[in-house]
């Protein structure tokens, strides 16, 4: 699944392209996606130049002076450049077509759990998005307020911070690969966690965000970024999809458990 990095990935890969250009088309193929695609996106959106982009979380909001477009790459999506008139395949649901016909904006999602609404209010007030936490990777993360958000909290930590509503973007690969890297097991409870710890956490959670999004994101099965390539974390993973091998500190076998329906892998020596 897209996770901040990915998302993050395709915001700067399509953003220089898209900026200037005024939509003439929009291709809507298959329309049942997360949320049905109304028919009045085409109608709404032709004529419209894209001022910028931005992103809350896992969303892009695509920006024109009539309202925001807003995309979530759901389970599968991806968001790329296609050369004007490449041929669609099976899961290319939708082209955003341009003035300048050289190349198309094309949503791709095998699982068609992604979204792609459109909005005419401010798109931080739209229901999705103004309920969402901070930005990891802003200074409104950080030790005092997970602190804080976590006191007396008696679910998992690894569950606490995957909450969107407690931070925003944290999915479970870098949920995984945050925990290892502070030290933490995944199912202690976050209420119990001292402030140091937390402190410690934040950090890793940051660096770990950044340092995947400097490798284009992490690519396992369908995810391209808005140059169409995949992202290289993966070769990076310390825990994440490596269950009963090596620890790279230790070289204990790695434990996997489940924890809300998601894979949970951490080292029982090196993590408490």
């Amino acid at each position: 699944m897209p996770e901040l990095p990915e998302v993050e990935t395709t915001l700067r890969g399509i953003e220089p392209k898209l900026v200037g250009r005024s939509l003439v088309r929009v291709d809507i193929r298959q329309p049942k996606l997360r949320w049905l695609i109304t028919p009045e996106l085409s109608s709404e959106m032709i004529g419209e130049e894209i001022t910028h982009l931005s992103r809350r979380g896992k969303y892009i909001g695509i920006h024109t002076s009539k309202g925001t477009l807003i995309v979530h790459l759901g389970m599968s999506g991806s968001l790329y450049f296609v050369p004007a008139d490449t041929p669609p395949l099976f899961h290319d649901h939708v082209d955003f077509c341009f003035t300048d016909d050289d190349v198309w904006l094309r949503y791709t999602d095998p699982r068609r759990f992604g979204a792609i609404l459109w909005t005419t209010e401010d798109w931080n007030e739209h229901e999705l998005i103004k309920h969402l936490g901070p930005e990891p990777l802003s200074d409104l993360f950080n030790a005092d307020m997970l602190y804080a958000r976590a006191k007396g909290r008696k679910v998992p930590i690894k569950t606490f911070i995957m909450d969107s509503k407690v931070v925003v973007g944290v999915g479970n690969i870098y949920a995984n690969e945050a925990l290892f890297k502070a030290g933490i097991r995944p199912d202690r409870l976050a209420g119990k966690i001292s402030k140091v710890r937390l402190a410690r956490l934040v950090e890793c959670i940051k660096v770990v965000l950044a340092a995947a999004i400097k490798q284009g994101g992490t690519t396992l099965k369908d995810f391209v970024g808005g140059d169409g390539k995949p992202g290289y974390f993966k070769q990076e993973l310390a825990v994440y999809g490596r269950a009963n091998k090596a620890c790279i500190i230790c070289s204990a076998p790695l434990k996997e458990i489940r924890q809300a329906q998601r894979s949970t892998v951490f080292c029982i020596n090196c993590q408490s």
